[in-house]
């Protein structure tokens, strides 16, 4: 079976779910040094493609032992691919091209 982001069908509850992304998260995500977060769909294979841009004192790599990153997982567990944690499952990719 091939692994897909979320589960089909779930596409527009996804967007809803990030178009209200609670506060509390927001703050977290920016004061862990994130910035201009953007996630792209490829509506063909239901994949997930995010980029973000990371302070250079960024505390980015705390955030998964967050309390309320770990209820957003739980919250969006029903409607995405998780590890057993609830976290998402990610899959990094090779850069094969960067300009400035």
């Amino acid at each position: 079976m091939q692994k897909v982001a979320f589960k089909p069908g779930f596409e527009a509850e996804y967007k809803r779910r990030h178009d209200e992304i609670w506060e509390e998260l927001a703050i977290l995500i920016r004061d862990a040094g994130i910035r201009n977060y953007n996630i792209f769909l490829d509506p063909d294979s239901l994949k997930l493609f995010a980029v973000h841009y990371l302070d250079e004192n960024n505390t980015s790599k705390d955030l998964a032992g967050k309390s309320i990153m770990k209820k957003w997982w739980t919250y969006m567990s029903d409607i995405m691919e998780t590890n057993e944690d609830n976290s998402p499952v990610v899959k990094p990719l090779e850069i094969v091209f960067h300009m400035d």
